[in-house]
């Protein structure tokens, strides 16, 4: 191993990341994901390109939401198509999750689990209307 190589190698790798840009979701129908996000959990809509292509963000998160037909959608070279769903997800920090989560069952908010309680704080996943996953986080006083 070279160290002085592999200095210059790492230094390279961070300096070609210059900051995260947002998270990407891959929805069905960008239009109802939009409206969603917005109406239910209060984002703002940054911009639009109907019907393959919306950005919405809530304070310095940008979700990026990829409909059919989006370049962010593109089956790979390998075959496989790109969709919704999985387990990674993004978290979103709240105040009094309970009175989040009353709110939420009101506007019939499809839940994937109860409330988890750990050292850190208090947590609950939910879907939007395509089955990406979202956590309501409540850090731990």
């Amino acid at each position: 191993m070279n160290p002085q190589k592999d200095n210059v190698e790492e230094t390279d790798q961070r300096m070609s990341i210059v900051g995260l840009w947002g998270v990407r979701y891959q929805v069905k129908d960008v239009q109802r994901s939009i409206a969603f996000y917005t109406r239910t959990l209060g984002f703002n809509l940054d911009h639009q390109n109907l019907p393959a292509f919306g950005q919405v963000s809530i304070s310095n998160l940008k979700l990026i939401l990829s409909g059919p037909g989006a370049s962010g959608s593109r089956q790979m070279p390998d075959g496989r198509q790109q969709e919704p769903g999985g387990w990674n997800r993004i978290v979103l920090q709240v105040k009094d999750l309970p009175a989040r989560i009353a709110n939420l069952k009101k506007k019939g908010v499809y839940f994937r689990n109860e409330t988890e309680v750990g050292p850190g704080g208090r947590q609950i996943q939910i879907e939007d209307p395509d089955g990406n996953p979202i956590e309501l986080f409540e850090p731990a006083t």
